[in-house]
């Protein structure tokens, strides 16, 4: 008997912005929330504040994470402050608890508060801190719509989207940075023309970037993620370099299939679970969505199987149900 039910949107767009799969209204807006990064990134590239600063690809893809707040992701986020001379006490994400248990752990043992660097975001906002300390303009208040890093982010998000920057909803986003909202549709075009960005009009603009932006998140999806429970990272891995995964709060998962064989000009996967479950329903979502697609072997599949099949367990630890899709796209 079913006992609970998760509804949600998926878009499959190619690289050159044909719909070839979907299910639900994908004309439906929501919020990137993280998924946004890799687009928080470029400006950074592209203003040349990462060559001046001579930022490593280990320091753009913890720009680009929502890290677990291991001691890995700490050292990384810290490097780039001390490059840009600046400190945690600038960054403007708050703080919470990591989202790894161990590091959680470790903090509570030694009596420790979480502090901003422990944010999933810490990486974006030292990204943002050392695009305003390229060009000269106030750390402070770096957060703020109208500061010149968020205007290029809009504007960024707009173009790979492929819709005007007035259409780009604004709101604030967990870490109090602002986050940015479009159609499941434009998402998924949005990661087409990331992932397959020289087959685009973009790509005299922005191909070296964007992909320096993707090599770097796949290179070191440890970063992205973290080194363990983390369905970025481990999604990164199995696809040995071929797909670009990146979550996002409230049920959101963008995925970036590289030109292929079967798909020469890439696609762009949006996947949005209505209720903003994470676990329970995105996370198996993802991975029979990518089945269906044909983008996972056997061997994959089951390197992945963790996140394919949520099992429920009861208090004395039986497992009394289980979770499981019921869709096809």
């Amino acid at each position: 008997m079913i006992e609970s039910l998760h509804r949600g949107f998926i878009a499959v767009v190619t690289g050159d912005g044909e719909l070839i799969r979907s299910l639900g209204d994908v004309e439906a807006r929501t919020w990137y929330r993280s998924a946004a990064k890799p687009f928080q990134t470029i400006p950074i590239l592209t203003s040349g504040a990462a060559d001046r600063f001579r930022l490593t690809n280990k320091e753009l893809a913890i720009i680009s994470a929502s890290h677990s707040g291991e001691d890995i992701h700490i050292e990384v986020a810290n490097s780039i402050l001390k490059k840009i001379g600046l400190t945690e006490l600038d960054l403007l994400c708050g703080a919470h608890t990591p989202f790894d248990e161990t590091a959680a752990a470790k903090l509570i043992a030694e009596n420790r508060p979480p502090q901003n660097l422990h944010n999933n975001c810490s990486g974006k906002h030292s990204g943002m801190l050392a695009f305003s300390r390229f060009l000269g303009e106030p750390t402070t208040d770096y957060i703020h719509l109208e500061h010149a890093i968020q205007r290029q982010i809009r504007s960024v998000i707009a173009r790979f989207a492929d819709v005007p920057v007035e259409d780009v909803a604004v709101a604030v986003d967990g870490c109090s940075a602002p986050v940015f909202g479009v159609s499941i549709l434009a998402m998924a075009r949005s990661y087409a023309r990331l992932v397959g960005i020289r087959h685009t009009e973009l790509g005299a603009e922005f191909g070296q970037t964007a992909e320096r932006v993707v090599d770097s998140m796949i290179e070191f999806p440890e970063l992205v993620g973290g080194t363990r429970g983390r369905l970025d990272t481990d999604l990164m891995r199995a696809a040995r370099g071929q797909i670009l995964s990146k979550v996002g709060a409230e049920g959101v998962q963008l995925l970036g299939i590289k030109p292929c064989f079967r798909y020469p000009k890439g696609l762009g996967i949006a996947i949005k679970i209505e209720d903003g479950d994470i676990r329970r329903a995105r996370d198996p979502v993802v991975i029979e969505t990518l089945r269906q697609l044909g983008l996972l072997d056997d061997e994959q599949l089951n390197q992945l199987s963790v996140y394919s099949r949520t099992a429920v367990f009861n208090h004395r630890n039986i497992e009394v149900g289980k979770v499981r899709t019921c869709f096809k796209i």
